[in-house]
């Protein structure tokens, strides 16, 4: 408005000093009639022409003012409607125009703030005075850097928070390079970093119990395929993850589970079942397979079945250390009832025999049937005598002995048999053996139940070998080529009265394990049907 009352007052002005000044050149220089009417009309004519240019000028100027005001109510509309912080300032960091949420965020509502910086706005807000004046030292760096600019700012809360702002400073500098105006704008995101707070902590947590986890954690996919799984995968399968990711792991679970293994898939990721505490047997690299308890649900986002997340936990030593619980609870009642009635067999037994001995001197008849007799006796009174080993531990007197010797003796005391049965005994010695501590009887006895067991199995060749494993160790190896042994056997081998054989009683080869653990050693077994056994006992030198 000030300005359209100036161009008003200036056109009066203009127009009466134009009639003042036409009308006494009229009346000072005396102008004839005709004269004075074209001097009137032209005079009319010009005052028309330049009354015209003025209003074309009004017109336009209130046009241009319209246009810019139209403009301007827009520009406001747009930054008051923004939900980030607006403010634009000049060369001098005086506010020009802020909206409506710069303002309220600083409270500065109630405020003619424009022509003024920030240092004095701060006189209005006691509580953001301080991060006013940060703003000036903020917005000189943005001048510095003569060109558009991002930082992090926080603004202290009444209740102690705090809110963060993404800014954005943008300086506009003349053609002269002279400061013109600072464009600055900020959103909060202050959501936003306690939304990636949160998230690394989920992340962490997810890290923590994948990464981290004492058991094996695993991905599978719809499809079957592997797509994750933590660093336990190697160390139960021996193979890296790399070499099965995004492929299928059945190849790594034993034949005998792998369709038990592939229903549980189908009902997990089809009905979303859960699969819980599976026992399941897998094929690792190193050939030594492992049992594993596995336990498998969906794994379900956006309310949509994606795969299946499991965990799996190793307890092949478990499931061994409950095979020995077996085993020694066998021995157990083994123990016992050798206790009670070992004695009470072998009383009988010698009055049997002698009955029988007696008859045999007495009479020649039913000489087949005596002798049969007397050998069933006697292998009572043997069954009797291994019961006794196990149900009383031996008092054991260690020496020093050459296992050498000791094979050697084995051999003349077997080689009858060996012959009647057509077996070649081949023990090869080694002369370079220390002597070990021993129980030179229990070791003699142990060397025969495994040769026997060897002529049994309807070996034609034993041979056995004997050299040292390392510096404290010695080992004997005695292999045949007989009728070998069933995989499914060998896990039971050394228990109490398991035996293939028709008069067997497991209890040799129980004996056997007793007297390698009270020598603190170590026997393997290696076995192929129709393909020989391998047995091999490892022994300490010293004790």
């Amino acid at each position: 408005m000030p300005n359209k009352l100036k161009l008003i007052l200036l056109y009066i002005v203009f127009s009466s000093l134009w009639i003042v000044i036409t009308d006494n050149y009229i009346v000072l220089n005396d102008i004839s009639k005709e004269k004075l009417f074209v001097f009137q009309n032209v005079k009319g004519f010009i005052f028309i022409v330049l009354t015209s240019i003025f209003i074309y000028y009004l017109i336009l100027k209130k046009e241009a003012y319209e246009n810019e005001k139209q403009e301007k109510n827009k520009l406001n509309i747009l930054i008051n409607s923004m939900v980030d912080f607006v403010n634009f300032k000049d060369g001098e960091g005086r506010w020009i125009r802020a909206n409506e949420f710069a303002l309220k965020m600083f409270q500065l509502q109630h405020v003619d703030y424009r022509g003024k910086k920030d240092s004095e706005l701060a006189k209005y807000t006691d509580f953001y005075g301080d991060a006013l004046r940060f703003c000036e030292i903020s917005d000189e760096e943005a001048w510095l850097k003569a060109k558009p600019s991002r930082c992090i700012e926080k603004v202290p809360q009444y209740d102690g928070s705090l809110r963060t702002f993404d800014t954005m400073k943008i300086p506009i500098f003349d053609e002269y390079g002279a400061r013109q105006e600072l464009v600055v704008m900020g959103r909060d995101i202050t959501e936003k970093i306690e939304a990636e707070k949160k998230l690394a902590e989920s992340e962490q947590r997810y890290k923590s119990l994948f990464e981290f986890n004492p058991e094996l954690v695993y991905m599978i996919d719809l499809h079957g395929k592997l797509t994750n799984a933590n660093t336990h995968f190697y160390e139960y399968t021996g193979f890296r993850i790399e070499e099965y990711m995004q492929k299928t792991i059945i190849s790594l679970i034993s034949k005998t589970d792998r369709n038990r293994v592939i229903k549980a898939f189908r009902d997990v990721v089809k009905e979303n079942k859960s699969w819980i505490n599976q026992e399941i047997e897998i094929n690792p690299k190193d050939k030594a397979k492992k049992i594993l308890r596995c336990t498998a649900v969906p794994m379900i986002i956006n309310n949509e079945t994606v795969g299946l997340i499991g965990y799996a936990a190793d307890i092949t030593k478990e499931k061994e250390t409950e095979q020995l619980l077996r085993k020694t609870e066998k021995l157990s009642v083994v123990g016992e009832l050798a206790a009670s009635v070992a004695h009470e067999i072998r009383n009988p037994l010698t009055s049997l025999k002698g009955f029988v001995q007696l008859l045999q001197t007495t009479s020649n008849e039913n000489e087949n049937y005596y002798k049969i007799m007397l050998d069933e006796l006697e292998r009572i009174n043997i069954i009797a005598g291994e019961l006794l080993v196990l149900a009383k531990p031996q008092k054991i007197q260690f020496q020093k002995r050459n296992i050498n010797e000791l094979l050697a003796n084995v051999q003349s005391l077997l080689e009858s048999e060996a012959n009647l049965y057509n077996v070649q005994l081949d023990i090869q010695t080694n002369i370079h053996l220390p002597l070990i501590d021993c129980e030179p009887n229990q070791l003699k006895q142990l060397f025969i139940n495994i040769i026997k067991n060897s002529i049994e199995a309807a070996a034609k060749h034993i041979q056995v070998l004997v050299g040292m494993k390392d510096k404290e160790t010695i080992y004997i190896q005695f292999k045949d080529d007989g009728c070998g042994i069933e995989e499914e056997r060998l896990k039971h081998l050394g228990e109490p009265f398991y035996s293939m054989k028709e008069k067997g009683t497991g209890l040799g080869l129980t004996v056997s394990y007793r007297i390698v653990e009270s020598h603190k050693g170590q026997i393997d077994f290696s076995s192929k049907v129709d393909g020989g056994t391998i047995v091999e006992i490892l022994l300490p030198i010293n004790k």
